[in-house]
């Protein structure tokens, strides 16, 4: 996987916090952007592509469980991880249930969020692998399909 090719979007209205998971990611090799609001976010996800979204669980104009259901959908899918100073199982149940393809607990390790990142940036990448792998088959199934009924 090439991190320098990979693009996380950081929303926390915790200046402190979105810089020191900012940093962590950049050390690593990621490229990333950052919003303080879920509006920021909405409007940086609908002008760039970004393979990953990480959402504070609490944000001074959105819940982050209502901005997992208003960011644009994309290809590959987004992949997005709810990140909350405020954990309880009603909270993960419901982001699980609206999107998120995982749940963190602050404070963050640097070692869990760099592991749950790696993650989920791999099965994004498996997904659109057997996407393409299913989509070569199709087209294989319809040009051998076209070529049978035109006797070629």
């Amino acid at each position: 996987m090439d991190k320098t090719k990979k693009r996380i979007l950081i929303v926390d209205d915790d200046k402190d916090i979105l810089e020191s998971i900012k940093e962590i990611l950049e050390a690593d090799g990621y490229r990333l952007d950052t919003a303080e609001n879920g509006c920021e976010a909405i409007e940086k996800a609908k002008n760039n592509f970004y393979n990953m979204a990480l959402l504070d669980i609490k944000l001074p104009d959105m819940e982050g469980t209502e901005l997992l259901t208003q960011l644009p959908a994309t290809t590959p899918k987004m992949m997005k991880v709810i990140i909350t100073g405020y954990p309880s199982q009603d909270n993960a149940i419901r982001s699980l249930n609206l999107g998120a393809d995982a749940y963190l607990t602050k404070p963050i390790w640097p070692e869990k969020l760099l592991e749950v990142v790696e993650n989920k940036l791999r099965e994004q990448e498996e997904i659109e692998e057997m996407s393409q792998a299913k989509m070569d088959e199709l087209i294989q199934a319809r040009i051998r399909r076209l070529e049978k009924e035109h006797g070629l």
